[in-house]
């Protein structure tokens, strides 16, 4: 028998984006219609124990939390002028219960959900603040999870999301799509904030795991709703590639004993082959739509590892090329240091080196411990074993992850004369 408080929290999961989002554009508040969405969270967890879990379950939560803001709006003596606005959104047809709880989901939902995602991603709020939001409105999760995704005390990330409703609401920014003039740098913003709770599940950059998949996870549901709802937004498209494809490799990354794995020492039969299969034609539709910006490129680069059955297989000089056009439209040093990588494998470690070099003295690389860790792959590959074995230990010395400095530490032993 379903036990009814795991189907809440189950139901709570998938709906809480939907119902958050039909309450924000009702009440205009993205604080209150979380409140009114939890408020119904708690008396699903009262009633569904005892009278059974609904037929539409999430239908269920959207209803109950638009009768609560019924209250919250007659209380603050609005209930006149608000009632014929919210009743006209809640007006349906009457032949069936169904067909009422069915229309009160349906009517708005992908302009909703749309509205409160560009929202929760504002340009007004700082990085681990649209970050906590967006996965606390928009994937759902607690601020206990939240915490534990990231490694940060429970209360940080309270802190986080309360100040983040603050500066909207002190900002009085509202919970609508932006105007086509400013909808380039505000889809930046969202394509920013999913790719980085992405990367932080991919490969994190503190405590004791090399990834957390419920962050990557979370990342590619937001990512393919973002793409059902903008389906002509080609960096969407490319986004959604490059993390698909990306996430079939999870299995491999890691070993048996939690220890990681890179790129080239992967058993490529672990990669998931159902994800590498969406992420390319994510990559064919965004390449339909148009020119491909970075994250397309990033998704182009990605295809060139999927689909080689080998490390030897891949199109080393075209993943070089690619990444010299990357440099071009969204240069940074990491961008640079990933071709130094491929140019490396490409057309020899000196030639790689040479761009490496040409790196160490840029500020924001200066706590990196990649930038070390490629310098002393390349180094190694020369045969300069010595200073190969100083970068791996500065490597070692920079990661706050603890499997990340496992690995650099093997290769200070494997350059270390016996």
């Amino acid at each position: 028998m379903t036990d009814p408080h795991q189907v809440v929290e189950a139901v709570w999961r998938i709906e809480s984006a939907r119902v958050i989002a039909g309450l924000a554009r009702m009440v205009h508040d993205i604080g209150l219609a979380e409140e009114l969405a939890q408020d119904a969270l708690v008396i699903a967890l009262e009633q569904w124990p005892v009278s059974g879990v609904p037929d539409n379950p999430g239908a269920w939560l959207m209803l109950t939390a638009k009768h609560r803001a019924i209250d919250q709006l007659r209380r603050r003596n609005r209930y006149e002028h608000k009632l014929a606005e919210v009743g006209r959104d809640m007006e349906v047809r009457q032949e069936s219960a169904e067909a009422e709880l069915d229309d009160s989901l349906d009517d708005h939902i992908g302009d909703d959900v749309l509205r409160l995602l560009f929202t929760a991603c504002h340009p007004v709020l700082p990085t681990e603040g649209r970050l906590a939001l967006t996965l606390r409105l928009l994937g759902g999760l607690t601020t206990e999870e939240i915490a534990r995704a990231f490694l940060v005390p429970e209360p940080t990330v309270g802190q986080r999301i309360f100040r983040a409703k603050r500066t909207l609401a002190d900002k009085q920014v509202k919970i609508e799509l932006p105007a086509q003039s400013e909808m380039p740098e505000r889809l930046s913003s969202v394509l920013e904030v999913i790719y980085l709770i992405f990367n932080e599940g991919y490969s994190a950059t503190a405590g004791d795991d090399w990834t957390r998949p419920s962050l990557c996870e979370e990342a590619l549901r937001l990512g393919r709703t973002l793409a059902a709802l903008m389906p002509q937004e080609a960096e969407v498209h490319g986004l959604v590639a490059l993390m698909e494809i990306q996430a079939s490799r999870l299995r491999a990354r890691t070993g048996p004993d939690g220890t990681a794995v890179l790129l080239l020492d992967q058993d490529r039969r672990l990669w998931d082959r159902l994800l590498v299969r969406r992420g390319l034609e994510a990559l064919g539709r965004a390449e339909a739509l148009g020119t491909m910006g970075p994250y397309g490129l990033q998704a182009a680069i990605a295809a060139c590892h999927a689909r080689a059955l080998s490390a030897g297989d891949t199109d080393w000089e075209r993943v070089a090329a690619l990444y010299r056009v990357l440099a071009h439209i969204a240069p940074s040093p990491v961008v640079e240091l990933n071709r130094a990588v491929a140019v490396g494998m490409a057309y020899g470690p000196a030639r790689g080196l040479e761009i490496v070099d040409g790196l160490v003295a840029e500020r924001a690389l200066k706590d990196y411990p990649q930038l070390p860790a490629v310098r002393g792959d390349l180094l190694e590959r020369l045969g300069r074993l010595a200073e190969a074995r100083a970068e791996f230990e500065r490597a070692a010395s920079l990661t706050r992850n603890e499997r990340e400095r496992s690995l650099f530490l093997a290769r200070v032993r494997a350059t270390t004369p016996r």
